[in-house]
């Protein structure tokens, strides 16, 4: 029973799950759950944190997630908003995230990049059983201040995992 009552972890690599789309439903469930509004009406808003705040306690909704690399580019944490490359880095470690379920409808209109997640660095994969890419996680909507062609150009995506 121990097991049951324990507390969950603040924060959350997503690249330790087997099957990251289940977290992601899970914390879109209890937040219906939580407000009874049907699943179907919600989505996310991620707030991309920085160093200073303080992440000891879980959010009231949704979750921190972390453990994920940017390709393609790098987060500017000053800007809070993405950037080009350093030359010669490949990946930039992306800070913490929380993943804020919320009604579409109120989700905030904002300058963003719908960046894609995935598992590997290998950008593809199969369709498994249950409808579901084998790779490719969600489409996270981040802040751009530069137009989403510019980073498609770019090929920027998030990573789960790098190759080496």
């Amino acid at each position: 029973s121990s097991g049951i009552n324990a507390e969950w972890p603040l924060r959350r690599g997503l690249s330790g799950f087997y099957f990251t789309q289940a977290f992601i439903t899970g914390v879109k469930q209890n937040y219906a759950r939580k407000y009874t509004i049907p699943i179907d009406t919600l989505s996310f808003d991620y707030d991309v944190m920085s160093e200073d705040i303080d992440t000891s306690k879980p959010p009231d909704d949704g979750a921190y997630v972390n453990g994920l690399f940017v390709d393609g580019a790098r987060w500017c944490r000053e800007k809070n908003t993405f950037a080009e490359s350093t030359p010669n880095v490949l990946f930039d470690t992306m800070p913490m995230i929380w993943m804020r379920p919320m009604k579409k409808l109120d989700i905030p209109d904002a300058p963003i990049y719908w960046c894609p997640v995935y598992k590997t660095s290998e950008r593809r994969g199969v369709l498994s059983t249950t409808g579901h890419s084998t790779n490719f996680v969600i489409d996270m909507r981040l802040s751009s201040d530069k137009p989403e062609m510019h980073w498609v150009l770019r090929g920027l995506a998030l990573l789960c995992q790098l190759d080496d």
